[in-house]
């Protein structure tokens, strides 16, 4: 027991070390942080001498402190859970006070805004609450198409969801607290075994549309400051006008960063209906780079550029310098969207369900500043029909896909980065595996409960095109190269227009019905 302690007080020294390199805390801290530190850990004495530097990270100095803390029953049960709990709570000694937090930003952001950002992510990294550590270990890769480069990673860290679970919590009243995992009482929280530990989250309250919202991070970061905005209300998503002007706002306030809004209907939503909130950052999704293919005008705004870019789904893109102009032409899409039929083409705007009209046609919206300064926003039409043929979303990755794709098609896989479960990881090894020769591919060896048994038809194929003496490199590319073909796919299904022939006419029906010329 004695060596224990000797040791936790080591590793709190080191800690501390971290903490002032990092700028976590500063020399008048110390001794407070210290016996903060002490006490969660039962540390009765401070170690006597400074430990020597081993050139620690911050994920090994909590680890070897968890691991001391398991051993003397400072931790319920030495679990994953319950190990991001405990360690949560410890960089919670570390960190600013809210308010130390936000006059920081406000100081920084009166010089320049992006100093102001990048403060604020590099703190929301070195406190853990993105563990980098565990973010590094994601796959990424990039795969050539017809429209461009997409983006693919492998997420290690989030689940994979369900689309009719995200359904029904969107419909779900919670009685939980806090409400959702974007509500304000987030900040601080100790968490529980379901539900992650907040202490070191902090937020930036910003003023969108005359209202009260927040900006955080997102602890997954699938791209660079990777950020959340949120509504101070816990109400359910909700597109209008005002969200198309609560996006200028924030563009005009932070030019260096996009923001979007998941579509607010189940299937064509992100994975959170519950509470109102955009995403944004730091990072040029390959959306953004897609070329318009079709130039569109329209007489009621004729200060706006608009035009349909070259994409698998079926964005308007629309950019000019004012921004109330573009605010409206945004609105009458979205209106003209909203009411749109062509049952040809699949597309119905509502249905009635238990005797009430339930909407079909929503909008997913990107906002950004361009390379010549003008506001520019991409109106990516969406629609969440279902039908016998395909009970997850006639618009959505078709049951064929579901091996690699299940998961709503929400903003960022809108823009052409994939973010794939984690299951693919060890899927893709195995699957390697076969085309390198190493290991026999034998169907009736895979029971249906076996993690392959939903990637046999995919395998079969991928085995007749490139047989089974691939190297070990030539072997991975090709499944990397297959995975981004199959996210195209996803792409093309969620799309509401496709690319052939009846396609092309259902979208110039639509472009005449929202009374645009195409030239």
């Amino acid at each position: 027991m004695v060596n224990t302690m000797i040791d936790a007080a080591l590793e709190i020294e080191r800690l501390i070390r971290y903490a002032l390199d990092a700028g976590l805390i500063e020399r008048w801290d110390v001794v407070p942080v210290r016996n903060s530190l002490m006490e969660l850990l039962r540390v009765t004495e401070p170690a006597a001498s400074d430990p020597p530097d081993d050139g620690s990270s911050l994920s090994e100095i909590l680890n070897r402190l968890l691991d001391l803390a398991a051993g003397a029953g400072l931790i319920e049960q030495d679990t994953a859970a319950h190990r991001d709990l405990f360690d949560t709570k410890i960089m919670g000694l570390l960190m600013p006070r809210q308010s130390e937090v936000v006059r920081r930003f406000r100081a920084a952001a009166s010089v320049s805004i992006e100093k102001a950002t990048d403060d604020f992510y590099r703190l929301a990294r070195v406190s853990n609450y993105i563990r980098t550590d565990r973010a590094a270990k994601d796959l990424h890769w990039k795969t050539p198409s017809r429209y461009g480069d997409v983006d693919i990673t492998i997420n290690l860290a989030k689940p994979e969801k369900d689309p009719k679970d995200i359904a029904a919590a969107g419909c779900r009243e919670s009685e939980a607290y806090p409400k959702c995992l974007l509500c304000l009482e987030n900040a601080g929280y100790a968490g529980r075994e379901d539900y992650p530990a907040r202490q070191n989250l902090r937020f930036i309250p910003v003023t969108l549309g005359g209202e009260q919202w927040f900006m955080q991070y997102s602890p997954y970061a699938y791209y660079n400051e990777h950020c959340i905005v949120f509504s101070r209300e816990h109400r359910p998503m909700k597109l209008t006008t005002q969200t198309l002007g609560d996006l200028l706002d924030f563009t005009e306030q932070f030019p260096h960063y996009f923001i979007g809004v998941n579509a607010d209907l189940p299937i064509v939503g992100g994975s959170i209906l519950s509470h109102d909130h955009f995403q944004g950052g730091r990072y040029v999704f390959p959306m953004e780079r897609a070329p318009v293919a079709k130039v569109l005008r329209h007489g009621g705004f004729p200060g706006i550029r608009a035009g349909v870019i070259k994409w698998p789904m079926t964005v308007i893109r629309i950019a000019g310098k004012d921004r109330s102009e573009l605010r409206a032409m945004a609105t009458h899409i979205l209106e003209q969207w909203k009411r749109y039929e062509d049952p040809d083409a699949g597309i119905l705007a509502y249905s009635a369900v238990n005797g009430e009209k339930t909407p079909h046609n929503t909008v997913t919206p990107i906002c950004r500043k361009n390379g010549s300064g003008e506001f520019e926003m991409d109106m990516v039409l969406r629609n969440n029909r279902a039908s016998p043929e395909h009970p997850y979303g006639i618009f959505h990755p078709h049951a064929e896909l579901h091996h690699i794709k299940k998961e709503n098609i929400g903003l960022i896989e809108v823009m052409g980065l994939a973010v794939l479960p984690g299951r693919l990881n060890e899927e893709i090894r195995a699957i390697e595996s076969f085309l390198e020769g190493r290991s026999a591919f034998d169907e009736s060896a895979i029971g249906e409960d076996d993690p392959l048994a939903k990637h046999i038809p995919w395998i079969k194929d991928m085995l007749g095109r490139f047989g089974t003496d691939k190297a070990r490199g030539t072997a991975r590319k090709i499944i990397e190269d297959e995975v981004g073909r199959i996210f195209i796919r996803v792409l093309e299904d969620a799309g509401v227009f496709k690319s052939d022939d009846a396609g092309e006419k259902a979208l110039l029906r639509c472009l005449e019905h929202m009374q645009f010329q195409v030239k």
